[in-house]
């Protein structure tokens, strides 16, 4: 429709110049008139087709962004959390280990002072065992405390993993291992 308006505006514009009119006019409006129509019409149809586009487009982003920085300050929290969960829970285990070694301590010298009759080897034997068995727990609970860390820090990796890897990820990853396994076959 603008073609056909632009293809009579010319037609008009040489039809003109062959009837000897005045070059510097087109249907009775001086040349500039028009030029300055055509530059805002041009400039018009720019900003609807090009830059509103545009516009809108970088306001998604700037919008996507936003929501990637709160979602990454939510992990942060998260894992915050998580950390000062695990410092706590090593508090508490390091003040039970304490807990135990005194108390096995104790139980070391109130054995030794019941049994004073006995000779200083049954003494050294009883504080040997007690402190033996002070070691075991402070292992135990080490090793308890290790696999309840890594049970946390496994769960939330997987659960960050499941929650940024898609699905064309897990094709690649799943295309690779399968790469891999028939590479070592061979």
């Amino acid at each position: 429709m603008i073609l056909s308006g632009w293809t009579t505006v010319l037609d008009a514009a040489r039809f003109a110049s062959e009837e000897g009119h005045e070059a510097s006019k087109l249907l009775g409006l001086p040349l500039w008139i028009w030029q300055l129509l055509n530059l805002g019409l041009f400039l018009g149809v720019l900003l609807y087709f090009v830059a509103r586009p545009l516009g809108d487009a970088f306001r998604r982003r700037q919008l996507d962004i936003e929501q990637r920085r709160r979602e990454a300050e939510k992990q942060r929290a998260s894992v915050e959390r998580l950390a000062s969960d695990i410092r706590e829970r090593t508090a508490k285990v390091e003040r039970e280990i304490e807990e135990i070694r005194q108390q096995g301590i104790a139980d070391g010298q109130e054995a030794r002072q019941a049994l004073a009759a006995k000779a200083d080897e049954e003494a050294g034997r009883i504080r040997k065992e007690a402190e033996e068995e002070i070691d075991r727990r402070v292992v135990a609970a080490r090793d308890e405390l290790r696999r309840t860390a890594a049970d946390v820090a496994g769960k939330t990796a997987g659960e960050i993993l499941m929650r940024e890897i898609t699905a064309a990820d897990r094709e690649r990853l799943l295309a690779d291992g399968v790469s891999r396994l028939k590479g070592g076959a061979r």
